[in-house]
């Protein structure tokens, strides 16, 4: 996997691990162990990357939850919030 292939369709295998360890640096809890001096395998990375993505996702969705809440308790124009949720939404 180490040769080059087209471009467009295939990565290194320095290029996957450097993709890898990129996420690593996004990853507060990973980046915390890198820092300590801890190796952490690249099979970690990806799981802890997939754990982190769903816990955003949770997240935005409870958010959702409670800003759709509030601005059925507010007292504005159905037109204002159209607006303020297209606004929030981009």
């Amino acid at each position: 996997m180490s040769t080059r292939r087209s471009r467009t369709s295939q990565f290194t295998e320095d290029e996957i691990y450097n993709l890898i360890f990129k996420l690593q640096a996004l990853l507060p809890q990973l980046e915390q162990r890198k820092n300590n001096g801890r190796v952490v395998a690249p099979s970690k990375i990806l799981k802890e990357t997939c754990s982190y993505i769903r816990k955003l996702h949770r997240e935005r969705d409870e958010l959702s939850e409670r800003l759709t809440a509030l601005l059925d308790d507010m007292d504005m124009s159905r037109v204002d919030a159209q607006l303020l949720r297209t606004v929030l939404l981009q």
